[in-house]
């Protein structure tokens, strides 16, 4: 038995000295010539009880903190850490966003040679560190993230950084439940909507109605009633899970953890969201930010006024105070269920600042999700055929796309958003059989720009099975929406921002040093986000993990992930070992990214260059949705690619 009770400061982790860095100066050390000495690290993961909100809980440890010990290293080092296991249970340490072998990536049956760390046993990483930047650790066992087997990663640069500051924080959110992971999960899959605080009712419905103008508003109330209802889906169902406590480094909100400062410094505020389920939506009130890195990687810098940040991404930013005022740093969930906060001031010890009102709740409209509802989107536990290998689509036809400049074409970013054949099938809504579509307020097939009738199945670039990208040159994607409406932009991100302030988006990234040449893709492999919100279990190409074939790659290749999301719900989907490469339009400056969200509803093109052999985890972040099945194995071969090769 190793239940311990933890202190407070325990509770919340180092504390707020070791969470706090001195500056970065202009000369860093160099890595010693020859090979040097592994720096060796020693992680303890054990029962602990927790008292986060005022109630004493069973929870989990490293090092007897939660977070665990914030783990600084210098790149080019050789870095060993020795995890404990004194749970009762299985377990294992991830290095999220990590470049290292397979052997070393820490998923249980994934990761070359690796089956998790036994009760009572230690196992010993042992990498090189090839990069810089902010990333973090956590357990890839289960539901243990959730219960505190997380912390922070921050590895000093071997060369000076483009950008200077004089203060170094970690920001370190996440969400905090007094309930065990797996009453979470009992309750998701008895009632999906359990945690849904903001459902529409009858009476909801009736105050929507006598709030209408005319007849025509009534009526379009009552079919949007009736379609989100064929759906099974509740537009006000933002986030899976409610109830969550938000933290700082462990800090609730009352708590107010607080960053330092001298008026005229230019802090480094260093984001990961190590939340289990949520997104947060970031600002603080008087100051801009200036996004310095993505996922750990440099970017041009870009100034906004707020950033969302979705499970397992890491932001740094840069903020200059000018005056000795109190400042607020607000992370509000999506779904407006609460705030992670923290203060930036003169001194320690002040109280919180009073948090602000909740910003309106957002509601998904039809047009979020692109009116795109098929039946793959709808999965009733059966799943789709799948061509090719598993999980693949045909490699594309680019015989029509010589000399094409794809950076002129006239489409959203994500590539050819609208025209997936898996999100409009034959135009036969299968999730809404026995109703009269063309009767319906939005949704009459003869409006929608001469397609009425029209078997997509047998257009040129429309075939599910093929990415036909030739037949595709020149088209307007962007204006192929049902009833001429335009399909959601994949990369805009609404936090409900006053007018005029400028909210990041991906295409705003711009890699300072690219790291990866301009190539076409040998590939593209369609990857369907798809779920059963009735039975709550969540899938890829209508594929559980646990009926899927690993996702053959060939190493050396470059390939072309093209994301389609058929949910309600936001995934913040995750490759071990390789950078992935939004196609946002910037050509060879598209960032480098290890996770990227998918909004509801849309499409995006995934660029990814095959440079790591071995076993792969790749899976959707939200922790729960990784759980109940949206996961896959992505195997990399070192052999060529034939024809037939998956």
């Amino acid at each position: 038995m190793h239940d311990r009770t933890l202190s407070r400061r325990q509770a919340l982790g180092l504390g707020v000295a070791a969470l706090a860095f001195p500056a970065a100066s202009g000369a860093l050390a160099q890595p010693a010539v020859g090979r040097a000495m592994p720096r060796e690290f020693n992680l303890t993961l054990s029962h602990v009880t927790a008292n986060i909100t005022g109630r004493r809980r069973p929870a989990m440890a490293i090092n007897g903190q939660i977070p665990g010990p914030v783990l600084r290293f210098r790149e080019g080092e050789e870095v060993v850490i020795n995890v404990t296991n004194r749970l009762r249970e299985h377990t294992s340490i991830h290095w999220h966003g990590l470049i290292l072998p397979s052997s070393q990536d820490g998923v249980p049956g994934i990761s070359d040679g690796f089956q998790g760390i036994d009760a009572g046993g230690t196992h010993q990483y042992r990498f090189p560190l090839v990069q810089a930047g902010t990333y973090w650790y956590h357990s890839h066992s289960g539901v243990q993230e959730q219960s505190g087997i997380y912390g922070s990663i921050v590895i000093d640069p071997a060369t000076p950084e483009p950008f200077g500051y004089d203060r170094d924080y970690i920001v370190q959110l996440s969400d905090w439940t007094d309930e065990t992971p797996s009453h979470v999960i009992a309750n998701l899959k008895r009632d999906p909507g359990y945690y849904n605080y903001n459902k529409r009712t009858l009476a909801s419905l009736v105050g929507e109605l006598r709030r209408a103008p005319d007849a025509a508003a009534r009526s379009a109330i009552v079919s949007d009633r009736i379609m989100w209802g064929d759906m099974r889906m509740d537009p006000t169902d933002i986030e899976d899970v409610g109830g969550y406590t938000y933290l700082v480094n462990g800090y609730t909100p009352a708590q107010n953890f607080t960053g330092v400062f001298r008026p005229g410094e230019t802090v480094r505020l260093r984001f990961i969201n190590s939340g289990a389920m949520t997104h947060f939506d970031v600002r603080i009130p008087g100051l801009q930010m200036t996004v310095v890195q993505a996922h750990g990687n440099n970017v041009r810098p870009v100034t906004v006024d707020e950033f969302r940040i979705a499970p397992a991404e890491t932001f740094d930013v840069l903020v200059r105070p000018r005056d000795g005022r109190q400042y607020q740093m607000l992370a509000e969930s999506m779904g407006r269920q609460g705030f992670a906060q923290f203060s930036l001031a003169t001194q320690e010890g002040l109280p919180a600042l009073p948090l602000p009102p909740h910003r309106p709740r957002p509601v998904l409209t039809m047009a979020d999700m692109g009116m795109n509802y098929g039946p793959s989107g709808l999965d009733r536990g059966t799943p789709m055929p799948e061509v090719d290998a598993p999980g693949h689509v045909a490699p594309m036809d680019m015989g029509g796309m010589g000399g094409m400049d794809h950076s002129s074409m006239q489409m959203p970013a994500g590539g050819s958003q609208g025209m997936q054949g898996g999100s409009m099938g034959d135009m036969n809504h299968g999730g809404m059989a026995g109703m009269d579509h063309s009767s319906m307020p939005g949704m009459n097939h003869g409006a929608m720009g001469g397609m009425a009738g029209m078997d997509h199945g047998n257009m040129p670039g429309m075939n599910n099975g093929a990415a036909g990208a030739g037949a595709m040159a020149g088209m307007d994607h962007g204006a192929m929406g049902h009833g001429g409406m335009a399909m959601p932009d994949p990369l805009v991100n609404d936090v409900g921002a006053p007018p005029g302030a400028r909210v990041l988006s991906y295409r705003d990234l711009r890699a300072a040093k690219p790291l990866y040449p301009v190539r076409e893709p040998t590939r593209v492999i369609e990857i369907r986000l798809t779920g059963n919100m009735e039975r709550y279990f969540w899938s890829i190409n209508g594929n559980s993990f646990s009926q899927a074939q690993p996702i053959q790659l060939h190493l050396g290749e470059r390939v072309r992930f093209r994301f389609v999301n058929e949910t309600m719900m936001a995934h913040p989907m995750h490759i071990h070992g390789m950078w992935m490469i939004p196609q946002v339009g910037n050509g060879a400056e598209n960032p480098l990214l290890h996770t990227v969200n998918i909004k509801p509803g849309s499409t995006l093109d995934i660029d990814m260059e095959v440079d790591a052999p071995g076993g792969w985890a790749f899976h959707c972040h939200m922790l729960y949705h990784m759980e109940t099945g949206m996961m896959r194995k992505i195997s990399v071969v070192n052999s060529p690619r034939t024809a037939s090769a998956g």
